[in-house]
């Protein structure tokens, strides 16, 4: 190397001697003859090429590079004889040059060739910097190339997302920490991003933090609504073979949506009765009752003449009243109310508006093993077409771990319709802005279809040779010689390849802050049975946790009121007003009630045309038909339970409607959540309380012993003002 090269600039005209020259030239590739060396020269080791190691061969126009994919001795010397040895090149890009002379730009691919005899040598830094770094304001680091440990390894984002990228890699080599430095590296540079994390070990939480939203099946709402007709029958009936079920649920599912909408008033369902309700599909996303559902297979079972055609109605009637009981499937039917909350329920998943929080992480695991297919391919089918309809204005990453459970190559295993939602981003995302990440552990057990499609790969250490060979089949010609190395990376290495990395190279990923890092670490063994865990109170939190698993998805009622409260968009200064009038009430004292009769009729800062009727009936209709028997603690008699429901019908009226609201129905029954004074005792001139003959008052449940004259914690009058009084209490930004 010259050495009077100044320090102060790059060192591009600093070039390393020659190390060979170029014997024959095919395609993409090259033949380059080493030169003779004497094994006493200190400087033959350095001039050794390695594998992958990147050269440069200089031409008229540009600098063509090329990789070192192989290299032999045809002739082995014997004695003093010299040997010939040979390096097998794949030529990768070249680098243009400038008026001066000096190196620019990297660009892909080859449109100057070298000619005989043309000599060979080592990159230069500057050389290896224009080639790997790129421009640095559309990619990210991500690590660091093998070659110069002081190169950074980067990819272009746009490229890597664009058109789809896996992480493949055996058990233990770190698939979920590359998975996670690539995503951090992407969220620094874009922190309005909007990737959604299928997470089915539960994982990934730790290494985002704050600007994670994380799903559990506790806090996951997806109703069954918003599921297609092969989704839901996945579900209600469990078995492709049941045709006749199958028929069923395709007949009054639409019936069911239709029933719903038509039933609704134009204020209370704008959003639904902009369409034609008798044009709804088994596939239109719109909401249906389950109780419509199960009165329809009832109205039908009704007409029937021959108890043999009852089988299938019954057999459907009672997986889904099973299905409504079970806990685990509370995320799909545990909803205090039916209601449009597709907004919501969007707005959530795919971070929209961001909020600070630019991916969404959910956690798969605790959800029933037989609908966690079901799950996955309903956010992979919104996902797509979220990005279809918003006109890839809002670009979604679903990142997809554990692939090979969803996507197997199997035909037999899987869920059709999962296979369909993932292949169909794969192959049709890119035009709209859905994008795919896979990752697995078992390449070669994946649909090679879906492989195939993500034109960015980083291979870590595999040593089964399907899965080499899956990897070798996606690699080009000229980074093929990399994949010989795939049983002999080391830890935090991989190879990468494809549109998303300038050329195909060898890169030791960046390591992740410890709190960073994903909950996948192996167990440390030796370390942990040094010591006895025989405290009782171990066993109990385990149990707890374990047992805790198996009522996934009930959400409170409190969460629920407030997710009501949002699908609505009720503000705090709407509400506000409407409580403090609801808490005073008529018996208060008479400043107090002027003054919030004065803030009722105050215009709201932010208004919004909510109609509290529409809340208080699906509320009362929830409670008295649904789970009344689960809220009440004392099961009252028939006969009140008669007469309670007859005076509150399925649909009550508007003057029914208004006598729920009521300051004089009491305190609300959740303890925790109700602010409302108990109301003052009745005095003797008071007249007395209507029976449940008298028209036009619902019928009070008994009075609680230790509160005379109020209603009972656990009567339905309480319950429905409990939710009345958590609707309209404001609360802050979410």
């Amino acid at each position: 190397m010259h050495s009077g090269a100044s320090s102060q600039e790059p060192q591009y005209h600093v070039l390393p001697r020659s190390i060979g020259r170029i014997a024959s030239v095919t395609g993409s590739k090259a033949i380059l003859l080493l030169d003779a060396i004497s094994e006493n020269d200190p400087r033959s080791r350095a001039d050794r090429p390695e594998m992958g190691t990147l050269l440069a061969i200089d031409t008229g126009t540009a600098t063509v590079l090329a990789t070192v994919s192989a290299l032999s001795v045809p002739l082995p010397a014997h004695g003093s004889e010299q040997e010939i040895r040979i390096a097998e090149l794949g030529l990768v890009g070249e680098l243009s040059r400038s008026a001066d002379g000096k190196p620019s730009s990297f660009h892909r691919g080859t449109t100057t060739y070298p000619t005989l005899g043309d000599r060979a040598r080592f990159a230069t830094r500057h050389e290896l910097q224009l080639t790997y770094a790129g421009n640095e304001t559309e990619t990210v680091r991500i690590g660091s190339i093998r070659q110069e440990a002081s190169i950074p390894a980067t990819v272009r984002v746009d490229e890597l997302l664009g058109k789809h990228f896996a992480v493949l890699g055996t058990t233990g080599t770190g698939k979920s920490c590359s998975t996670a430095l690539i995503l951090r590296a992407i969220l620094e540079r874009n922190p309005n991003a909007h990737i959604v994390l299928l997470d089915p070990h539960n994982e990934y939480a730790t290494a985002f933090g704050e600007r994670a939203e994380v799903i559990s099946p506790r806090t996951l709402q997806l109703p069954l609504w918003l599921l297609n007709f092969e989704e839901a029958v996945e579900v209600l009936v469990g078995n492709a073979e049941h045709k006749a079920e199958i028929e069923i649920l395709q007949d009054l599912i639409p019936l069911a949506k239709a029933r719903y909408g038509a039933g609704r008033l134009a204020s209370d369902q704008p959003k639904v009765r902009r369409y034609d309700t008798s044009k709804f599909t088994v596939d239109t996303p719109v909401p249906y009752r389950i109780s419509d559902l199960t009165n329809l297979i009832d109205e039908r079972m009704g007409k029937l003449e021959s108890r043999k055609d009852l089988t299938p109605y019954r057999q459907l009637k009672t997986r889904i009243e099973t299905l409504v009981q079970d806990g685990r499937y509370g995320f799909m039917f545990g909803s205090v109310t039916v209601y449009d909350s597709m907004s919501q329920v969007l707005s959530r998943i795919f971070r929209v508006p961001v909020d600070g929080k630019p991916i969404t992480i959910l956690e798969l695991t605790g959800l029933p093993p037989e609908v966690v297919n079901v799950v996955v391919s309903v956010l992979c089918r919104m996902a797509f077409d979220f990005a279809l309809w918003g006109e890839g204005k809002i670009p979604v990453t679903v990142v997809c771990e554990e692939a090979h459970r969803y996507v197997p190559l199997n035909p037999g295993m899987g869920f059709e319709p999962c296979k369909r939602a993932i292949a169909k981003i794969a192959k049709e995302g890119r035009k709209y802005g859905a994008s795919l990440c896979i990752v697995t552990q078992r390449p070669a057990e994946i649909d090679p279809t879906i492989l195939s499609q993500c034109n960015t790969v980083f291979a870590l250490r595999m040593s089964n040779d399907r899965d080499q060979a899956i990897v070798s089949s996606a690699v080009s010609d000229t980074g093929s010689g990399l994949i010989e190395f795939l049983p002999a990376l080391g830890a935090r290495e991989a190879i990468a390849f494809g549109d998303g990395v300038p050329i195909p190279v060898r890169i030791k990923f960046d390591e992740l802050p410890p709190n960073a890092l994903p909950r996948s670490t192996t167990a440390q063994f030796s370390a942990k049975w040094q010591e006895s865990h025989g405290d009782e109170g171990f066993l109990e939190a385990v149990i707890e946790r374990w047992r805790a698993a198996g009522v996934s998805g009930q959400i409170d009622s409190s969460t629920q009121a407030q997710q009501l409260a949002d699908a609505v968009r009720m503000s705090a200064a709407q509400s506000a007003p409407l409580n403090r009038a609801s808490a005073a009430g008529p018996a208060g004292p008479p400043a107090e009630r002027a003054a919030a009769e004065t803030a009722a009729r105050e215009p709201a800062a932010e208004a919004y045309s909510v109609n509290r009727m529409a809340i208080e009936r699906e509320v009362g209709e929830f409670f008295l038909n649904r789970r009344a028997s689960e809220l009440v603690s004392s099961d009252p008699p028939q006969e009140e339970r008669r007469a309670v429901t007859a005076s509150h019908p399925r649909e009550p009226s508007r003057q029914a409607a208004a006598a729920l609201v009521r300051p004089s129905d009491g305190p609300t029954l959740l303890a925790p959540l109700a602010r409302s004074e108990p109301p003052p005792a009745r005095s003797a001139s008071e007249p007395p309380a209507r029976s449940a003959s008298e028209p036009g008052e619902p019928v009070r449940p008994p009075s609680a012993p230790n509160a005379p004259g109020a209603p009972s914690a656990s009567s339905p009058a309480s319950v429905r003002m409990a939710l009345r009084e958590r609707l309209l209490r404001p609360h802050g930004p979410r």
